[in-house]
């Protein structure tokens, strides 16, 4: 459970004396029991993965606005901490290679968001993990 695995990071974290990540995972480890009370029930780690996934683009964002910023180090520690706890996710290219099956229907689509349904209803049938930004670059790759 990704849950366990977070609070296995803060424990390591503290024992190491890193403060940036013990900070942080303790920060993720808070988003996602505030979602499980929310909810009532224990999350699945894909919801879990979800809120490390939310918390890693914010950081980005901030990085994004302000990249001569003092803190920028430490964000990108932070994301850096965020993402070794998620599941790696398809390049563009391996999602191209992914497409194979369905190439032609996305070639034939009318216009890249009708392709890019295409693309992503068989990506989510295989149950791998990708971004959605990368499926569109995957899709525009196919049709050009």
């Amino acid at each position: 459970m990704l849950v366990d695995d977070l609070k296995a990071r803060i424990t390591r974290a503290m024992k190491e004396k890193d403060e940036a990540a013990r900070d942080v995972l303790r920060v993720a480890l808070g988003e996602a029991q505030k979602l499980e009370a929310n909810a009532q029930r224990s999350l699945a780690d894909g919801e879990v993965a979800a809120v490390l996934r939310k918390l890693v683009k914010s950081n980005e964002e901030t990085i994004a606005m302000a990249p001569d910023a003092p803190q920028v180090p430490t964000l990108r520690q932070e994301i850096e901490v965020l993402a070794s706890l998620l599941p790696k996710t398809l390049s563009v290219a391996e999602i191209a290679a992914a497409l194979a099956p369905v190439k032609e229907a996305i070639v034939a689509a009318k216009n890249d968001g009708q392709a890019t349904g295409v693309a992503m209803k068989h990506m989510k049938s295989t149950g791998a993990t990708f971004e959605g930004n990368d499926v569109a670059a995957a899709v525009k790759q196919l049709r050009s």
